[in-house]
């Protein structure tokens, strides 16, 4: 009889839980319908296609801004402009190339990856066919500038996203590939630039080059989403009824206010930034190294032109920066795929950076040829290492759902420096007369950048070593002593009946 009254007063508890269960389960069920399915990444099959796409992106988009030197001095001439009105057409690309992150965030998630980039190829190739029929420089701020950085923005970044859902396993080796799109993009277009400069001057290259940049909404075709697309969930309350209709036009400002703020903090990342300290740390180091990275290529070919070299020779420089990369990254992504590397890739990134910094100071020896060789080949060295592990770093700091969101406010941060880099440079150029102090200046700002991301990384992680260290914990052990001291007490069949009550009652 005990033993049937012990069983009992097992039994009810457990179909007082299945009932819940069960009335949880029908509750939840419109809900379980709009989740998500967990999706396997492929690593391979289809995801090599998209890889290739990617590179073709990024050769289009991120490479495309360092073939303003080309037609840097037809610009000057065309509209009268000194270099720090002139700089500004790159360096309004550049910039809104990254600050449209936010909203190419929201772009990827109403409609996603394949048609986001494929508006983005549309409007750069429109932006920059229009920039062929400018009379000003102003307007040439707004369709080089303001319309074709966009159309970069929006498919640059949702090239370099969808690889993080495509591949995981091989994903620094994925990354690494993508990136030698912009060497495949410097290796080519300044050469093609050059051509089409000769043959059809600054508006006709500019007509041609906007055709091309339309490929991108070929690449973008083949980037089909993993899995069906996430239904859309009817709005409840936390009862189960839907949300009521708020009328008037206060209720409608409140409902598109609500909406707007849970768009922004959910694009921004603002939230990785305020606790996360490694990601703080990361984006503030890119956005003081971006004020002086992209400097050098930019002003390259003017101060090589501006000391006598021809132009032919001087594009040579950039398609040999190119070709550095491509041959380099590839090797560089497998080496740093291996297991030995993983958790040190903020080290390997922070060293190729110093190095990369201090490389700028070589233009400061001579204008030669041979000169701006060596300069080329070891700040292409680097380069592929920095470009290599740049997204590979972030994706190991933030949560790869966050990684859209925290690569927009990233964007954003480093938009405000490649805007008034370039500007500032100009400055300096037009001040001095002298293209060496840029360079200085530039490998001042890039090596400062990356000690600042050595040390910082390297406190945070004696920090978090410090935190792992084990600290005894006498209660759990005197608590794990108690119930084995019970469980020896109630073996016995006679106390049966006083364990199964106490059970219970837990």
């Amino acid at each position: 009889m005990a033993d049937n009254h012990s069983q009992e007063a097992d039994m009810a508890p457990m179909a007082e839980c299945e009932a819940e269960d069960g009335d949880k389960e029908g509750a939840d069920a419109p809900l379980a319908e709009a989740r998500p399915v967990a999706i396997t990444a492929p690593d391979g099959g289809w995801g090599w296609v998209v890889l290739m796409a990617s590179i073709v992106v990024l050769a289009l988009t991120l490479a495309f801004p360092s073939c303003m030197g080309i037609f840097y001095t037809d610009l000057q001439k065309q509209f009268s402009a000194s270099n720090s009105i002139t700089s500004w057409v790159p360096s309004i690309m550049t910039a809104v190339l990254h600050a449209g992150g936010p909203l190419c965030s929201v772009l990827v998630e109403r409609f996603g990856c394949r048609a986001t980039v494929m508006l983005g190829g549309v409007l750069s190739g429109l932006g920059m066919a229009a920039s062929a029929f400018t009379n000003s420089i102003i307007e040439l701020y707004i369709t080089a500038g303001l319309i074709t950085g966009l159309g970069f923005c929006f498919s640059f970044q949702p090239a370099v996203t969808i690889l993080g859902h495509y591949f995981v396993r091989r994903r620094v080796f994925a990354n690494a590939m993508s990136s030698t799109g912009t060497a495949l993009g410097l290796s080519t277009l300044p050469m093609l630039s050059h051509y089409l400069h000769i043959e059809l001057g600054w508006r006709g290259s500019f007509l041609v080059l906007g055709g091309i940049l339309l490929n991108c909404c070929v690449c973008g075709a083949v980037m089909r989403p993993l899995g069906p697309r996430k239904p859309r969930a009817s709005k409840r309350l936390s009862n189960g009824t839907a949300v009521a209709s708020e009328e008037g036009l206060k209720g409608h400002m409140l409902v598109v206010w609500k909406s707007l703020a849970s768009s922004f903090h959910r694009h921004m990342a603002f939230d990785q930034f305020c606790n996360n300290r490694r990601f703080r740390v990361f984006s503030l180091g890119i956005t003081w190294m971006m004020l002086g990275f992209v400097v050098p290529l930019i002003f390259l070919i003017p101060y090589a032109t501006d000391n006598g070299m021809d132009q032919k020779e001087a594009a040579l420089l950039l398609n040999i920066l190119g070709f550095v990369n491509v041959i380099v990254r590839p090797p560089i992504g497998l080496l740093f795929n291996l297991s030995w590397f993983k958790g040190r890739h903020v080290y390997v990134f922070s060293t190729a950076l110093l190095l990369n910094g201090l490389s700028n100071s070589i233009c400061c020896i001579a204008p030669s040829f041979s000169v701006l060789l060596l300069y080329m080949l070891s700040y292409g060295l680097t380069m592929s290492v920095v470009g290599t592990l740049l997204f590979t770093v972030l994706m190991g700091i933030v949560d790869m759902s966050r990684f859209p969101s925290a690569l927009g406010l990233l964007a954003i941060m480093e938009s405000v420096t490649l805007l008034i880099g370039p500007p500032l440079a100009g400055y300096l150029v037009d001040k001095t007369g002298e293209y060496t102090y840029v360079f200085v200046a530039s490998s001042i700002t890039v090596a400062s950048s990356a000690l600042f991301l050595l040390v910082s990384f390297y406190c945070l992680d004696r920090h978090d070593a410090a935190q792992k260290e084990p600290s005894p914990s006498p209660g759990s052990a005197a608590f794990q002593s108690s119930d084995c001291q019970y469980i020896r007490v109630s073996a016995g069949a006679a106390d049966k009946h006083i364990k199964t009550e106490r059970v219970t009652s837990v």
